[in-house]
């Protein structure tokens, strides 16, 4: 959702177009395949406005979520991330994530891999599925390279 949308939304929900506001969505978009927590938001957000406070990005991440402008995501840290919402693919969905378990890094999957199931549960059951998450575990490329060559290493 681009910045003017936005401008409307929070207009149309009668709330002000703050500088907070804009802030922390142009950073969650410059910065949108890292999945940032409220606390990294908060010190980008410290980088270009150092007397910003953290109860304000927690104030502002909170409007974001109820106009579903960005999404909570959850990757098993123990950490909430937030991210743009999965509308801007055009899917109507979030967008899907491969999670190393070695390395933690995340990898986001463009793609909606399950429009052929929702279309058979639809017309199986005539349950529409409105959304849904999917997270992949595993070992991403230089992860498996490392095992690997420990592996070779130990024989």
């Amino acid at each position: 959702m681009n910045e003017e949308k936005v401008k409307d939304l929070l207009r149309e929900k009668g709330l002000k177009v703050t500088s907070q506001r804009l802030m922390v969505l142009n950073i969650l978009s410059a910065h949108g395949d890292e999945h940032l927590t409220v606390e990294e938001i908060y010190d980008l957000a410290k980088e270009e406005s150092p007397e910003i406070g953290l109860a304000t990005i927690y104030r502002t991440v909170q409007v974001l979520l109820e106009l579903h402008v960005i999404e909570k995501v959850t990757f098993d840290d123990g950490f909430a991330r937030y991210e743009l919402n999965g509308e801007e693919t055009g899917s109507g969905h979030r967008h899907h994530h491969a999670i190393c378990t070695q390395c933690g890094k995340v990898y986001s999957l463009e793609t909606d891999l399950l429009d052929t199931l929702e279309k058979q549960v639809f017309e199986s059951l005539g349950f529409e599925v409105t959304d849904h998450e999917v997270k992949l575990y595993g070992l991403c490329s230089a992860c498996r390279r490392k095992a690997q060559n420990a592996m070779e290493v130990k024989t």
